[in-house]
């Protein structure tokens, strides 16, 4: 099962960058939808993710049509838009890479095959009212904020949303070689 980023008309390259690292480190495939705030040789996109460009899996598209039509072609069977506006829960769609198949009478638990995509809007204006309503209301999702709060940070919003669904998917994939950052010591004061 592979995870699809889209990110729709990205504005800032470091956004972008950081989130070039994290579907390198993920597995995810990257999809940019133009038009893009920047150029894809801008340094502060390649600052933000240092040498990682050639581990992600990143595609170009002209535009929402060209996008949905890669997604489909790559087995993407569920995808969600990421907004505000009317959404439910992210926390309460189930990503889970298992299926009930009731054939012969018997229940069994078996892999999915689907692929999905999480679709996002650019950093300054969110995601267009057309893709959402070509993506329908029962997909779109939302992350819990505080009842004041107007939106999180595009790769923070991204990475909080594929971690949960990779781990949905029992963090297929990782081998337990982790190092660096990701590698977390609790503190114990006694």
């Amino acid at each position: 099962m592979t995870i699809h980023i889209v990110l729709v008309a990205p504005k800032m390259p470091s956004n972008t960058g950081n989130i070039i690292r994290l579907c390198a480190n993920s597995g995810a495939q990257l999809h940019l939808v133009r038009p893009l705030g920047f150029e894809l040789d801008d340094k502060k996109l390649r600052r933000a993710g240092l040498d990682y460009h050639e581990y992600a899996h990143l595609k170009v598209h002209d535009d929402w049509a060209m996008t949905k039509q890669a997604l489909q072609a790559a087995g993407c069977d569920i995808i969600t838009a990421l907004t505000t506006k009317l959404s439910k829960p992210f926390y309460e769609y189930d990503f889970s890479v298992q299926k009930t198949d009731h054939t012969d009478n018997q229940s069994t638990t078996r892999p999915s095959s689907n692929h999905i995509a999480l679709v996002f809007g650019s950093e300054t204006a969110g995601l267009p009212d057309d893709i959402r309503a070509d993506i329908g209301a029962d997909n779109w999702l939302r992350l819990p904020m505080l009842a004041d709060s107007r939106s999180l940070n595009l790769s923070n919003s991204v990475a909080i949303c594929l971690y949960e669904v990779w781990r949905q998917q029992g963090f297929d994939g990782d081998e337990g070689r982790s190092i660096g950052y990701s590698t977390l010591t609790v503190y114990d004061p006694k």
